[in-house]
């Protein structure tokens, strides 16, 4: 096997939002020499892949961050690190301005002033906003980008972070990554759940569908602690697209609607889970379908949103205009299969306020920081800032170290062994993580289950689980793409057995459909206003109950 050996001051894991804007940020304050890993290509990759159409945090004229602070905090039912969410709600604005220097197209009025969207929102041309930052990236000094290397574990020593390791996927070499400081900024967790729609269209979804919750699954086995992974997301979402549906709630007032015209948003509340659970009680007590309410709206109306989904979710505006636009006929309505983000949720690594992980060395920023939902882009942008600044001055103190042989040996080894094509099994990935799907939608909470999971169900999702992950063992690639297949699936499998203890240890229901626990359906403030984090110890997942602090700040 290629052997390829890096050694460098500041690995980034992953080059979306939040990898892309710390290696700017560290340029612009740091010498020290920093290298993306990014297993796609930075100029398409990532949440921001396709373009984005608005701003979804923005401290908005009239508004202060305590204001974004305080309604993250309010849409989590409490279960959220103020300190951290106000850390980031200070730089929003700051970040939006950076971006816009760099290229990005935010709409604005007679006036001059950005174009709102709601409270908190602005909208741009985003189309673009993914090359912009890469373009960025690309032309900064002392930062070098590995495009198509897929980091796949973490270099620990006792307690402290000295690299990682990875496979290339074109140049099929074997990497072993030596840095001062990691910033895990990589993404949150698709594909656990089978998804809404079947076979070829699979990938048609809420969350990018690459995303496999690796940066998670690295910082699991390193004996990381993570925190509230039950808080799972779920998207409302146009039917059969799965666009969005911000932009038509937001963008023209679209109310939510049962099959009987009749208006629902009031009768479940206004957060974020509780607008997918009425949408799921009302198909379940038999006034479905649901729609969004915009028939009627004005012709300019539908040309800006015609406009606005081709920044995004082009799909939506061509069914649009093979069926029938939105003026027409409203637009239907379902929930997505759960999700593990921490761009959207609390789900993550638990971070101080610098977003120093557990790890001596290690930082976590957007999706992989937990404790501070409703992110979106800016959030994203602000957290690989924080953790770029905190990096920077860990490393002035720290001298590098080398990677043991042995633990390199037993890593390639690992590796080797996938791609020894003698013992070849009858299944493959793939089908093995159609089972774990079908596994985690139907014992777990997924969508054929309305979202609904027991103590019993749970421990049967574990016991199969765990069945799926010793047969992954057998896997073996034909070529380095198959390879990063198994990698994937396990990352998967790792991230699943997390999420199934975190969702058994919370005996409550806090979040209608993002944690539906039939065993206990109420909300239990006196014993659970609490995070839910957990740990690895010797293969198994260790439950710990953190209190919601006081005055903001954890530790």
């Amino acid at each position: 096997m290629n052997i390829k050996k890096i050694t460098a001051d500041i690995l980034i894991i992953g080059g979306g939002t939040a990898g892309c804007y710390a290696a700017i940020t560290l340029s612009k304050i740091s010498g020290a020499r920093t290298l993306i890993c990014e297993k796609a290509d930075i100029r398409r990759s990532g949440c921001l892949a396709a373009g984005v159409n608005a701003l979804n945090a923005y401290i908005t004229e009239g508004h202060t961050p305590e204001f974004y602070a305080d309604y993250a905090m309010k849409d989590a039912h409490g279960i959220a690190r103020y300190d951290l969410l106000l850390s980031m709600s200070k730089r929003l604005n700051s970040v939006t301005a950076e971006l816009e220097k760099l290229g990005l197209v935010i709409l604005k009025d007679e006036n001059g002033k950005y174009v709102t969207r709601g409270a908190r929102n602005i909208k741009i041309n985003g189309e673009n906003i993914k090359p912009i930052l890469a373009d960025a990236v690309n032309a900064l000094p002392n930062t070098d980008v590995l495009n198509r290397v897929n980091i796949t574990d973490l270099a620990v020593r006792g307690n402290k972070i000295i690299g990682a390791y990875g496979i290339g996927v074109e140049d099929e070499a074997f990497y072993v990554i030596e840095a001062k400081a990691v910033i895990m900024a990589a993404g949150g967790a698709a594909g656990l759940y089978r998804p809404n729609n079947p076979g070829f269209s699979r990938h048609k979804m809420w969350y990018p569908p690459f995303n496999t919750g690796a940066g998670y699954a690295m910082g699991i086995r390193a004996g990381a602690e993570m925190t509230t992974f039950e808080m799972r997301f779920i998207a409302l979402r146009c039917k059969d697209t799965i666009a969005p549906t911000g932009t038509l709630a937001q963008g023209v007032g679209a109310e939510q609607v049962n099959s009987l015209g009749e208006a629902y948003d009031d009768k479940y509340g206004h957060s974020t889970s509780d607008r997918v659970y009425g949408t799921v009680v009302e198909n379940t007590e038999g006034r479905g379908p649901c729609f969004l309410r915009t028939e009627g709206i004005t012709p300019e109306q539908e040309d800006d949103l015609k406009k606005a989904y081709l920044n995004m979710a082009p799909s939506q505006t061509l069914k649009w205009i093979e069926e029938g636009g939105p003026r027409e006929k409203n637009v239907e309505i379902e929930g997505t299969e759960p999700y593990i983000t921490g761009g959207h949720t609390a789900s993550g690594y638990w971070v101080d306020i610098n977003r120093k992980t557990t790890i001596d060395g290690l930082y976590a920023a957007g999706d992989a920081a937990g404790g501070a939902p409703q992110k979106y882009v800016t959030g994203a942008l602000a957290e690989g800032e924080i953790a770029a600044e905190a990096a920077a001055e860990y490393i002035k103190s720290i001298k590098a170290a080398k990677i043991d042989e042995t633990d390199i040996s037993a890593h390639i080894a690992e590796a080797a062994r996938f791609l020894d094509k003698s013992d070849k099994p009858s299944f493959t990935a793939e089908q093995l993580e159609e089972e774990m799907q079908k596994v985690m939608d139907e014992y777990a909470g997924g969508i054929s289950a309305n979202y609904r999971y027991d103590k019993a169900r749970l421990d049967a999702a574990d016991e199969k689980i765990r069945r799926i992950f010793e047969l992954s063992e057998l896997l073996r690639a034909s070529d380095f793409y198959e390879l990063m297949q198994i990698y994937e699936l396990r990352e998967r499998l790792t991230v699943a057995l997390s999420v199934i203890a975190h969702l058994g240890a919370r005996h409550e229901t806090r979040w209608h459909c993002f944690a539906e626990n039939v065993d206990y359906p109420g909300r239990d403030d006196k014993n659970f206003n609490k995070f839910v984090n957990s740990r690895l110890v010797n293969g198994k997942i260790e439950i710990i109950l953190r209190d919601i602090p006081k005055g903001g700040a954890s530790e």
